[in-house]
């Protein structure tokens, strides 16, 4: 169980964390289960045994990487109601199946959720669609994984991850969006960098940066497919090895236990704080 969490960033009214994959964001209504707000929470308190770290956006739980939160609910509401506005840059770094059509490019889509935890790519005037663009530089090719980076224009609900699953290319480990690889056991998205614009009373208005680095993990994933030689995943579902493990035997269980994000496990709808997009 994750006991603690990297803190990037502290000073009195934010506080940045490294998140690692697989801790919930916020625990589910009614549970007590550790997630990284109870953590942060108890990360502020070494300092004000009153203090109480308040969600700003979120990361899903099996999406690593660069989590912001508010010590106080003034603060909470000031970033919540121009998070637009003052976030200057949202950077993810994937490992993905195959390859994109070009080394630098941008995926530009209209996104809906037709059910509860799952998006998909709609057209421009249905119902509830929203455009969402997000630009792509890919930073190594192997033979079967690619390592993209990917920067957010918008933010969209599950953005990355739709649009990467509609261009052929789906984030590796992510079996809601039709992966078919799992490498290293998890979802292969890290939120690397967000920067954003800060207002302080009487001074120049400050730009923070808050940066974690991409997982030795990922770019290892994509050379040791390389190596291997594999060719791309085999999308006739016939079973190729992939990552080097071969297939498991029909109605057998092999590999990394999977991860929650895979199966959405709350479906009621409630209102929810803005979540990191692309996540």
């Amino acid at each position: 169980m994750v006991q603690r969490l990297d803190v990037l960033y502290q000073d009195d009214e934010l506080l940045a964390v490294d998140k690692p994959s697989g801790l919930a964001s916020i625990a589910p209504d009614g549970s007590k289960a550790r997630s990284a707000l109870s953590i942060a929470t108890a990360i502020l308190r070494r300092r004000n045994p009153k203090g109480r770290a308040a969600v700003v956006h979120r990361l899903d739980r099996d999406t690593s990487g660069v989590l912001l939160f508010a010590t106080n609910a003034r603060v909470k509401t000031e970033l919540m109601a121009g998070w637009d506005r003052l976030v200057l840059e949202r950077r993810y770094v994937a490992v993905v199946e195959g390859s994109l059509p070009a080394d630098q490019g941008t995926l530009d889509n209209w996104l809906v959720e037709r059910n509860v935890g799952r998006v998909m790519v709609a057209g421009p005037g249905e119902r509830g669609a929203l455009r969402a663009l997000t630009r792509y530089r890919v930073l190594r090719k192997g033979a079967v994984y690619s390592l993209v980076e990917l920067d957010l224009e918008t933010g969209r609900k599950h953005q990355i991850r739709a649009q990467l699953a509609a261009a052929g290319c789906p984030v590796a480990g992510d079996q809601r969006y039709g992966a078919r690889c799992d490498p290293l056991g998890r979802l292969c998205l890290h939120a690397t960098l967000l920067s954003l614009k800060r207002p302080a009373p009487r001074e120049p208005e400050r730009v923070l940066r808050f940066e974690s680095p991409v997982p030795e993990s990922f770019e290892s994933a994509v050379n040791r497919a390389e190596a291997q030689g594999r060719g791309p995943p085999d999308r006739s579902g016939r079973g190729r090895a992939y990552g080097g493990r071969p297939p498991a035997p029909s109605g057998t269980r092999s590999g990394p236990r999977k991860s929650s994000s895979r199966k959405p496990t709350d479906t009621r709808r409630r209102p929810k704080a803005p979540r990191a997009p692309g996540t």
